[in-house]
């Protein structure tokens, strides 16, 4: 059993447009509390057998200018990396996945000795979004795939109750527990959509086809 509920409610979501070299783009961020120091906290997101632990697992060369490779999933370059220091601390990648290109930057703050704030900010280029995809899944499509990370983080880090091994864990996203986590997941993306201006009518009906890709009914 995992405290979905919990854990939804502890997570931020935003949507917002900007310019990426002059070009709009879309720019998604989540971000969750931990409880663990920010040293902890950076080695959970920057060392490979900790990412393996609740997320996927990594292979490359994980340092400035190198590129890494998630098991099934995305790779690309590493193009800034900022260890912990009295600012907090960061990376920025590159997330290259199915032929496209994204970016993801990873923003660590220490909140005390032992709690410490993560955020994700991923940045898409609107031209480069695949035909009607965003009119179809709006930021669901891959904020529903954060929240997932950031609930493995949670649960690695002890920030919220309850377990799933990564070999359950394709199971567990079509149990009934794993279902009404992407449920809820995919209705805190459209109110963020909402926040940035959407029609509540497109913003549910994009939720719920999010909803439906997630768990299959698709």
């Amino acid at each position: 059993m995992v405290d979905i509920k919990a854990q939804l409610d502890s997570v931020s979501r935003e949507l917002r447009e900007s310019d990426l070299d002059g070009q709009p783009s879309y720019v998604q961020t989540i971000a969750q509390e931990y409880p663990s120091a920010i040293d902890d906290v950076w080695q959970a997101v920057t060392a490979p057998d900790r990412i393996g632990r609740w997320f996927l697992p990594v292979s490359g060369d994980l340092r400035l200018g190198g590129r890494y490779q998630l098991e099934g999933n995305a790779g690309g370059k590493i193009l800034e990396c900022a260890p912990p220091s009295a600012d907090g601390a960061s990376y920025r990648v590159t997330w290259e996945y199915g032929g496209g290109t994204t970016w993801v930057a990873v923003r660590l703050a220490a909140l005390g000795e032992s709690r410490t704030r993560l955020e994700i900010e991923h940045t898409a280029r609107s031209a480069d979004v695949p035909p009607g995809m965003w009119e179809t899944f709006g930021p669901g499509a891959a904020g529903v795939g954060w929240d997932q990370g950031l609930l493995g983080l949670a649960l690695h880090l002890g920030a919220v109750a309850g377990s799933i091994s990564r070999a359950d864990a394709e199971a567990w996203q079509l149990s009934d527990e794993g279902q009404a986590f992407s449920r809820g997941a995919a209705d805190g993306w459209a109110e963020a959509h909402v926040a940035a201006g959407a029609d509540p009518a497109v913003a549910a009906a994009a939720a719920d086809a999010t909803f439906k890709a997630y768990t299959g009914q698709e």
